[in-house]
């Protein structure tokens, strides 16, 4: 079962990747994941981590009050977000 996700995954990346030729939206997608892994790596791995993920930009501003309403009594985290 790993096998077949893993060559979705990868046969999913290709077409989106030629699709970005095409296509503004995949472009913007695939741009925004460029260079995610050396944006992780600037961060130093000191003290607490508070990650939020959301799929989508409604599910990130539906869990906004709930990631501000986090902060406040956790200011020793450290907060990591990826822009849009």
């Amino acid at each position: 079962m790993s096998f077949l996700y893993h060559i979705f995954i990868a046969t999913y990346t290709s077409l989106i990747r030629i699709a970005a030729l095409f296509n503004v939206k995949a472009r913007v997608w695939t741009s925004g994941r460029k260079h995610w892994r050396s944006e992780l790596k600037k961060f130093t791995g000191e003290g607490k981590v508070a990650w939020f993920h959301a799929a989508s930009l409604g599910e990130f501003e539906q869990g906004r009050p709930v990631m501000e309403a986090f902060r406040i009594p956790h200011t020793a985290h450290f907060f990591f977000s990826f822009g849009l």
